[in-house]
Order: structure tokens, then C-alpha cells, then sequence
């Protein structure tokens, strides 16, 4: 029911707290939740369509970083690069565009992954 996202770290993780934790679709937050937020729900999108295949983790630059290798950062169409723009591995996953360029990825395309 729950999507788990834990710091990245090192050593034992067993008695870390998760740093997010979501509800496990994005349309479960529509029926709990009085008002929505549209970054949450975007992140949700994101988490679950890569948390079946892939360890993803939160990061403090980004938004996330999964297998320990790319971050990315979550936001919309005007999302800047401030947060990640000396990381060389770095992403930019916005929401209302229709094609990505660079490194920067439309987020309906992880919907394809889920």
C-alpha cells in the first residue's frame, strides 16, 4: 500500500527511516487526500514506475537516484537545471512536455516501464 524511499547510504540501512514515503499509486492519493499536490503525485508516477525493476533511493541533490548511478530531478515543463547542473549523470524528468532533448525526459515515457 506504502512506496518506501530510503536516504542513500552506507553501511547497515536496517534502522534507517525512509526520507518519502508514498502511497503506492497515484490515484490512491486522489481519493485520500483533500487537496493534491502536483509535485507529489509526479513523484509517485516516477517512484513506482521504476521501483519494480530498479533500487531507487533519495537523494539529497536531486529528487532521486536510482542504482546508485543517475539522478533525477522531478518537476515540470519550466524545471530548471540549478539543482543538477554540475552532475554528469543528472536528469531532468518533466511533466507537460511531449519530447524530451538533452537531459531532459518527458515523465509520461516511465509510464512504459510500469
Amino acid at each position: 500500500m506504502f512506496l518506501s524511499v530510503y536516504p542513500r547510504s552506507k553501511g547497515d540501512t536496517i534502522f534507517t527511516k525512509p526520507s518519502k514515503l508514498y502511497l503506492y499509486n497515484a490515484n490512491l492519493y486522489h481519493a485520500y487526500c483533500k487537496t493534491m499536490q502536483k509535485g507529489t503525485i509526479r513523484e509517485i508516477f516516477f517512484a513506482n514506475a521504476l521501483s519494480d525493476m530498479h533500487e531507487i533511493k533519495y537523494s539529497k541533490v536531486g529528487d532521486f537516484i536510482v542504482d546508485d548511478t543517475v539522478i533525477f530531478e522531478i518537476g515540470g515543463k519550466n524545471k530548471s537545471f540549478q539543482q543538477i547542473k554540475d552532475l554528469p549523470n543528472a536528469y531532468i524528468v518533466a511533466d507537460d512536455i511531449e519530447v524530451g532533448f538533452g537531459h531532459r525526459i518527458p515523465l509520461w515515457l516511465f509510464g512504459f516501464l510500469y
